[in-house]
């Protein structure tokens, strides 16, 4: 049996999700992004225990088809963005089509209906975190970091850094680095 979560975005979530499906007597499949599969029925009042406890963690039991969707589609941004190591190859929409099998015109409509925001608007503002957090690794300089999440350019990365932050990334890193020097200080 599969169950959806809300705000499931991390390997901590993973561990309190497990935790608590143990808690419940629960066997799982596996545990992944925003997706459980369990070995058995989930009754209604196990269904209800593991929504009310998962809450207190700021997660939420998915029931509708729509929100389910919807979170299917941020998990893969999320996954695609923040996790594997490459990007893909096609471009977004075929990959998100590709990866939940319906046509991305629907999955686009309703992303947009129900978040107010469109994938592509969503996907720029997790490149951006992304971008913060290579930033602060120091690990790669801005034109590795333009190649990595496959911007045309470093120009183009640090405009819409700039549009979505308010910041350039230099403007950002100098800043970070200034605050942690500071916190050493103290």
């Amino acid at each position: 049996m599969l169950l959806y979560i809300k705000y499931m975005v991390s390997l901590r979530c993973k561990m309190i999700v497990k935790e608590e499906l143990q808690k419940l007597g629960l066997h799982y499949v596996f545990v992944d992004l925003g997706t459980i599969e369990i070995l058995e029925d989930i009754s209604n009042q196990q269904r209800e225990k593991l929504k009310i406890n998962l809450s207190t963690y700021g997660l939420e039991l998915l029931d509708d088809k729509k929100s389910i969707l919807i979170e299917k589609i941020k998990n893969v941004i999320v996954e695609m963005i923040h996790y594997s190591k490459e990007f893909p190859k096609e471009n977004y929409s075929d990959f998100i089509s590709e990866k939940l099998g319906y046509d991305y015109t629907y999955l686009s409509n309703i992303f947009s209906e129900v978040k107010g925001i469109t994938i592509q608007q969503f996907i720029i503002i997790h490149k951006i975190e992304k971008v913060k957090e290579l930033l602060l690794y120091e690990e790669l300089n801005l034109t590795e970091i333009s190649q990595k999440l496959h911007y045309s350019s470093v120009a183009h990365l640090s405009n819409q850094f700039k549009k979505v932050t308010g910041l350039t990334p230099t403007f950002y890193k100098q800043m970070k680095a200034k605050r942690r020097r500071n916190l050493e200080d103290v």
